[in-house]
């Protein structure tokens, strides 16, 4: 057995399942989950349609690399997203569709790593946890980045010694964060590029939330832009990972794709071949339709909108709580202990959060998500709003 599977930490929902096992909620209410960030939002129709009608593609292997109009329809997206020059992403060498963004981080990061004592994986704290888990079972040892309120819910990354910088070899970003909601500026991406030429180290900008913005005339910038304002067309030591799972409703549908420096796809694509993750082919042709296609996007946004507006007219009075600058979390201070306040407020309101200690990792005695919780607002409007409103009427009654 791999000795590294023994660092692996539980899941914080298992955490949490343990944290309210035996808790009987109020009868009298419904229940409401506000905890898992699984969209709820109707998947579009016509993505289901094509999936559909390409249903005999069963009969056929799907090929790593994937079809060449899947990963020309990618290219196009990103090009058309983030203002990139007409051909600055190469489909043939810079663009990798992959199951899910879950699935490649992990892998990527396996294929990635030298396997050293001195590696270093840097990921935001707190994070997604396949950062740290990836980290571990590639041999190297996860290096957390403190996300606090006074710096935006961003790193500090001006405070990371050079000696850290130097033993790096992936640096993950997740803009918008998972589950701050806050965004990279473009001027701090372009630092963090100067940084890895500097010591030799990749960005792996993880970026599944990059459709969830509140100004439709402002779509936030991402990895590639700060590239493309550098005039690196060559997306050197940068990838990105992007999935049709929140922008477009699709989780179930698995998947995304990777994009970027055309070396390091090269030899993920080795790795993948005899990992054995090709994506189906019907399941690609499916993917075509969702990326060629924004207007069920800006509608999926205008939802989260009027939800976001709804909940924090009811909980900004009571609770220390901001609108994100995308994604759909949110990300409140409790006014007790974040785990007392998960299980007390499943108990009398019946409704569930996660509290952000089980998010975060404590270093040097300070863990940045305690006294948090994770709201995800993917539930219906209606519920949302009831939700907002028993959390409303817990808090006033601590």
């Amino acid at each position: 057995m791999n000795d590294d599977l023994t660092r692996l930490q539980p899941y914080p929902f298992e955490k949490l399942r343990a944290l309210l096992a035996g808790v009987q909620p109020a009868e009298d209410k419904r229940a409401i989950a506000l905890s898992i960030g699984e969209p709820k939002h109707r998947s579009p129709e016509f993505v289901a349609q094509a999936l559909a009608d390409n249903l005999d593609q069963l009969s056929v292997y799907p090929t790593t690399l994937g079809i060449a109009a899947l990963r020309e329809a990618i290219a196009g997206w990103c090009e058309r997203r983030f203002n990139l020059q007409p051909g600055a992403l190469d489909p043939a060498r810079q663009v990798l569709p992959v199951n899910g963004t879950r699935e490649a981080l992990f892998s990527f990061t396996q294929a990635m790593v030298q396997r050293s004592a001195d590696a270093l994986v840097l990921s935001p704290n707190p994070f997604y946890q396949i950062y740290e888990g990836a980290a571990f079972l590639a041999g190297a040892t996860p290096h957390y980045l403190p996300c606090l309120a006074e710096n935006g819910f961003n790193p500090d990354f001006d405070a990371v010694p050079a000696a850290i910088w130097q033993r790096t070899q992936i640096l993950f970003l997740c803009s918008p964060g998972n589950p701050t909601g806050a965004l990279i500026p473009l001027e701090t991406l372009k630092k963090l590029i100067a940084l890895a030429d500097e010591h030799d180290f990749i960005i792996a900008a993880d970026e599944c939330y990059s459709e969830l913005y509140f100004d439709e005339s402002a779509p936030p910038p991402g990895l590639l832009s700060a590239c493309a304002a550098l005039g690196r067309n060559d997306f050197k030591r940068c990838v990105v990972f992007h999935s049709l799972s929140k922008r477009s409703n699709l989780p179930g549908l698995r998947s995304g794709f990777v994009a970027g420096d055309a070396d390091i796809l090269k030899a993920f694509l080795l790795y993948r071949t005899y990992h054995g993750c090709a994506m189906p082919v019907q399941t690609q042709l499916a993917s075509i339709a969702a990326w060629n296609d924004e207007e069920h996007v800006q509608a999926n946004r205008k939802l989260y909108r009027q939800k976001f507006d709804a909940v924090l007219e009811i909980l900004a009075p009571v609770m220390n709580v901001q609108r994100p600058d995308g994604g759909f979390y949110l990300w409140p201070e409790t006014p007790v202990d974040d785990q007392r306040f998960t299980r007390e407020l499943f108990a009398r309101e019946h409704v569930t959060v996660v509290p952000g200690s089980y998010l975060s990792r404590e270093v040097d005695g300070f863990n940045p998500g305690a006294n948090r919780v994770r709201l995800a607002l993917v539930a219906p409007l209606e519920d949302c709003i009831e939700a907002a409103q028993r959390i409303r009427t817990f808090v006033t009654g601590l």
